[in-house]
């Protein structure tokens, strides 16, 4: 997320950037705040993984955490992308490079 932020190249795309967990806002603020994530207003605490769970994320969860998942939604609000690096069938990354998700999101724009 900080890397994406940072990055140029995603900014000019004109996308909005949400990450959403499970953790309590508290939380990710302590643990952004040292990740230097900027803006928290970009978080959404998804207590009860809902959020998670009508955009397909939660098929990656291992137990009742959900993956590293990258969710792309339209004008319309309709998934353009869904994509979890996380997950042994995708590859098992944990860590996806900034042009990789610009890349994909020019893509299925």
């Amino acid at each position: 997320m900080v890397d994406l932020q940072r990055d140029d190249a995603f900014q000019s795309l004109d996308v909005e950037l949400l990450s959403i967990a499970p953790d309590a806002r508290e939380a990710w603020r302590e643990e952004g705040g040292r990740m230097g994530i900027r803006n928290f207003e970009t978080v959404l605490s998804d207590a009860d993984n809902g959020v998670a769970t009508s955009f397909g994320v939660m098929r990656w969860a291992v137990g009742t955490e959900p993956g590293h998942t990258f969710v792309l939604i339209d004008d319309a609000g309709d998934v353009a992308w869904l994509q979890d690096y996380g997950a042994p069938e995708n590859g098992g990354v944990m860590y996806v490079l900034p042009h990789e998700v610009v890349r994909q999101v020019r893509e299925h724009l």
